[in-house]
């Protein structure tokens, strides 16, 4: 079995979760309501399920390869990235005014889920374009994005971002790559860049690189570095393509997963130097960067989302097929399809509870973001970038360390046979693992978290959310239904913990850092359990309340059963996250450094 998209499950989280038809009254979204979100899923279907999710497997077992600075994509990658880009993918949810569709985030991203299921490799690449666009948009001059916007946003050419550097991982202070100005507005630029997803590749005519470099005397540390667009291919005054700039692929990794996707070492001027030309001014390179970081990080989540997805899809399938062993109800009187044993019912659970809840927190997540752009009060437009920039480390950290969890149950529910290669189960476990790590660790999204999004405003946003949580828990308990009270009481019990997590963190964050610090992964994860409980909470809400019309009431039925497991096997967790974090720094540091 190949990837099906779960599109009904997405449109009830825009529907009901993210508000559709609110955002459809946001200024230049008056199109975007549900009948047009239900038209572009049910198309991303077709195009994702036909045409990108049966590479998935032949990028794993055939990946990119590299031969003489020339990286080969995997067979058929070319030309599934050509219909993605006719098809107007790349430009969904950017301007019309460059070629693009201008549909909302809350659409856009139930379409990258469905990309990054089908094939995560393959979506790297417009990721990665994505983050490009936004940095332009943001910061580029009118002749910068008059020479590349278009581009970009038809899929013509795709973006990377360059940061990293063999001395300078998540420490971009350590950037040594310079840049020197020409006299006549351009720069020359030096140095090497490592870990460049699609830095090569054969898939577009032209590959621009953002490059974050240090202009010669510009000051020490982050507040010297600037940004600039490194086009593979140096672009005529006409648009036409010119001769070869000075960037070259030396050579590509060898991955745990994600094996199709080049991660490209890219070297910088070795034959007299890379033309760039600066992104917005001097020496506030990073300010821009971290546009192209939010729009990556929170991608990445919906990855986590996705690959999570694919290996339930995969483990349901198998469970139902693989006969072993009798029912310890002896419901059946002999050997049964192992779904039957509640083991394999627990962990299919997990793996569903945990998908639809993340994906409901970024269908919500991104309502926010379409708001916080779009929305004609500037104070609604505030509180919406709040709540959005709170959730945007939860989405990235909590979805991918859930999707660790779910493509290990994944392999789990397989036996023995996902440990073998040809079940497929193992590529979406080996897959994942990189989630946790790029564009931000866990723990970097943590100390984001800690200091930006809590301390900085002494809790007020979080405490905020907490207060809409208290709603839901009041309409869930006063619904009447024994599912609903149960899940108000997790949910309430989930809060007063995420509180008290605040509180200590909001008490000790310049006191005593290394207290909050030591509890700041487990502080995302309490934080992002409790908002993807939230949102099921809201899913049985809603569901409830439709089920009378007799509308699909499986499925409804289904969305309930899902909330009230999450809730009595995955908030539960909060408790145990709380006692870690307030009662447990000291054991974090208490061994001295020369014992381990």
């Amino acid at each position: 079995m190949s990837y099906v998209a779960p599109v009904k499950d997405m449109l009830f989280a825009i529907e009901h979760l993210a508000g559709i038809a609110q955002v459809a009254q946001l200024p230049g979204f008056e199109e975007a309501g549900l009948d047009t979100a239900q038209a572009v899923l049910d198309e991303c279907a077709k195009f994702t399920e036909g045409v990108v999710a049966p590479l998935n497997v032949e990028g794993d077992r055939n990946p990119s390869s590299f031969k003489d600075g020339r990286v080969t994509t995997t067979p058929g990658f070319k030309d599934a990235f050509r219909q993605y880009a006719e098809g107007g993918w790349q430009g969904l949810q950017h301007p019309v005014d460059f070629g693009g569709q201008g549909l909302p985030k809350t659409i856009g991203a139930a379409c990258s889920e469905m990309l990054n299921s089908a094939n995560m490799s393959f979506a790297l690449c417009p990721l990665l374009t994505d983050g490009a666009i936004e940095a332009l948009l943001t910061a580029g001059s009118d002749e910068l994005k008059a020479t590349y916007l278009e581009k970009l946003v038809t899929g013509e050419w795709t973006g990377t971002m360059n940061l990293t550097e063999p001395q300078a991982g998540s420490d971009l202070a350590l950037v040594r790559t310079k840049a020197e100005p020409q006299g006549d507005g351009s720069y020359k630029v030096f140095g090497t860049k490592i870990f460049i997803t699609y830095g090569e590749h054969d898939m577009a005519a032209n590959i621009v690189h953002l490059v974050l470099a240090r202009v010669a005397g510009a000051p020490e540390g982050v507040k010297g570095i600037s940004l600039f667009v490194v086009p593979k291919f140096l672009v005529n005054a006409d648009g036409s393509l010119g001769e070869r700039n000075d960037v070259h692929c030396v050579s590509i990794e060898h991955k745990l997963g994600i094996k199709a996707s080049p991660t490209a070492v890219l070297q910088f001027g070795d034959h007299g130097g890379a033309v760039g030309y600066l992104v917005g001014e001097e020496n506030r390179g990073l300010e821009y960067m971290f546009i192209m970081m939010n729009a990556a990080r929170y991608a990445v989540g919906l990855q986590g989302i996705a690959v999570s997805e694919r290996a339930y899809q995969k483990a349901v399938q198998y469970a139902r097929d693989r006969v072993q062993s009798r029912p310890v109800d002896g419901s059946l009187p002999g050997s049964a399809p192992i779904i039957h044993h509640p083991d394999v019912r627990r962990m299919l659970m997990t793996m569903r509870a945990v998908t639809e809840g993340c994906r409901a927190m970024a269908a919500t997540a991104a309502a926010a973001y379409d708001a916080s752009h779009h929305h004609a009060d500037a104070d609604v437009r505030q509180a919406n970038a709040a709540f959005y920039e709170f959730m945007v480390p939860l989405v990235k950290g909590y979805s991918t360390e859930m999707s660790l969890e779910v493509t290990s149950l994944g392999v789990q529910v397989h036996g023995g046979m996902g440990f073998i290669e040809e079940t497929g189960a193992a590529q979406h476990y080996r897959d994942a693992k990189i989630l946790t790590i790029y564009e931000g660790t866990t723990a970097i999204q943590a100390n984001d978290l800690v200091g930006r999004k809590t301390a900085r405003d002494g809790g007020r946003t979080a405490r905020a959310i907490a207060a809409q949580i208290e709603k839901t828990e009041a309409e869930l308990a006063a619904s009447g239904t024994a599912d609903a009270q149960a899940v108000a009481r997790r949910l309430k019990t989930a809060r007063e913990a995420f509180l008290q997590v605040v509180d200590f963190v909001v008490a000790h964050a310049k006191t005593d850092p290394n207290a909050v610090f030591a509890g700041s992964v487990p502080y995302l994860m309490l934080a992002g359990n409790l908002m993807a409980g939230w949102q099921l909470g809201r899913a049985l809400l809603a569901a409830q309340a439709l089920l009378p019309q007799g509308r699909d009431e499986a499925f409804l039925r289904a969305k309930i059963a899902t909330a009230r497991f999450y809730a009595d096997h995955l908030l539960v967790r909060t408790g145990a996250q709380r006692d870690a974090i307030v009662e447990g720094a000291a054991s974090v540091t208490a061994l001295a450094l020369e014992a381990f």
